[in-house]
């Protein structure tokens, strides 16, 4: 078990210590042959590969970067109030001053509305930033969202969208809250 342990923990070294290389080389791999990577795009396959993406920024945690977290309620209220209203009123301003159909307005304005995603926890990652706080910041704006950016959606363009409140729910659970637990665990364990 040790040896698997170590291993592991060598290979994952090495990995993440390259990381932006693999990324860059997957991009420009995708860019010219697609058909490499349609596989991602099959039935849940890009579920599991966020889950298992969430799993590993989950084993750089510990359990003291969330006590940390928990002892900084207000950087994750100013964060959900920054990600609920700087992005859309910059998403719909441009709108407006770029003279968008109702329909790109929409659009635009449903984009600014939604919540960071795995990508952000991945770039906090990468960055060397933050990454409980990102994982927070995620959840956080996620349990939200449901309510938030259909709400803001109306208010900002008047156009009532339907969300799956349920269906969003669960996927962020599957696809991000248990992978970053079992991570963690991990690691502390």
């Amino acid at each position: 078990m040790n040896r698997l342990i170590l291993f592991l923990q060598k290979t994952s070294s090495q990995l993440s210590g390259k990381a932006s290389i693999v990324v860059i080389l997957a991009a420009v791999i995708a860019l010219f042959f697609p058909s490499v990577f349609a596989w991602v795009q099959q039935g849940d396959n890009s579920s599991i590969i966020l889950g298992l993406i969430m799993l590993t920024m989950g084993c750089t945690l510990s359990g003291q970067d969330f006590k940390i977290l928990l002892s900084r309620p207000t950087d994750i209220l100013i964060g959900s109030i920054a990600q609920y209203t700087i992005m859309p009123l910059i998403a719909w301003s441009l709108s407006r001053i770029f003279g968008l159909n109702a329909y790109l307005t929409a659009g635009i304005v449903l984009v600014g509305c939604c919540p960071g995603g795995v990508s952000s926890n991945i770039m906090s990652y990468q960055c060397k930033g933050d990454v409980a706080y990102s994982v927070g910041m995620t959840t956080v704006s996620t349990i939200l969202s449901p309510i938030v950016t259909p709400a803001l959606v109306y208010l900002l363009v008047g156009t009532n969208i339907e969300v799956d409140a349920l269906g969003m729910f669960r996927n962020i659970l599957i696809v991000t809250l248990l992978p970053v637990t079992a991570g963690t665990l991990f690691n502390v364990f």
